[in-house]
């Protein structure tokens, strides 16, 4: 007789999976959007990121991150594809800087800092890659300033909007109080 395991969902299984859903729905309603310059995104699903990261730890914030990669690529048809490792480096890139904003002092480094810590890294995480599988050629680096700053002005406003919501939004929004 077979005997099964019986896996019982905690509060933080719910939390982690409430949270991607949302990162997996801002990943794949970004990819519809006309690009101007390949490869540059606003990285909305960032601010999920980072608000799970400062509220919850970098534990949740690399499950978020991680299962919003596979789950958009699986949801775009692109899992294995180039865009798929390119995402996947610049994630675990960024979840690298994320690790070290968090133990920056908060009342000198907030969520604006980490979130521009976290867009530098992960452009540099995807150039990296890029270069040593995608575009073995030094011309790749052309491309560098146009990268870094619009990492920094998606950084800049991702961290703005994650600074607000870690100001307005509750801890967990199931233990919020209801709408009178």
């Amino acid at each position: 007789m077979a005997t099964h395991a019986h896996l019982t969902p905690t509060a933080e299984d719910h939390r982690i999976a409430r949270w991607s859903g949302a990162a997996i729905a801002f990943s794949i309603a970004e990819a519809a959007i006309p690009l101007p310059i390949p490869g540059v995104k606003p990285g909305v699903a960032n601010i999920v990121v980072l608000w799970v990261g400062w509220r919850h730890g970098w534990q949740a914030a690399a499950w978020v991150s991680l299962l919003r990669v596979f789950a958009a690529s699986i949801a775009l048809g692109q899992l294995f594809a180039p865009g798929f490792f390119l995402a996947l480096a610049g994630a675990i890139a960024s979840l690298a800087a994320l690790a070290v904003a968090l133990r920056l002092p908060r009342r000198l480094f907030g969520p604006v800092t980490a979130s521009l810590l976290m867009a530098w890294a992960h452009i540099w995480g995807q150039l990296i890659l890029a270069r040593l599988w995608l575009v073995p050629h030094d011309g790749l680096w052309w491309l560098l300033p146009v990268f870094l700053t619009t990492a920094t002005l998606f950084g800049l406003a991702n961290g703005l909007v994650a600074a607000y919501l870690l100001a307005h939004l509750p801890n967990d929004p199931d233990s919020a109080a209801p709408a009178s």
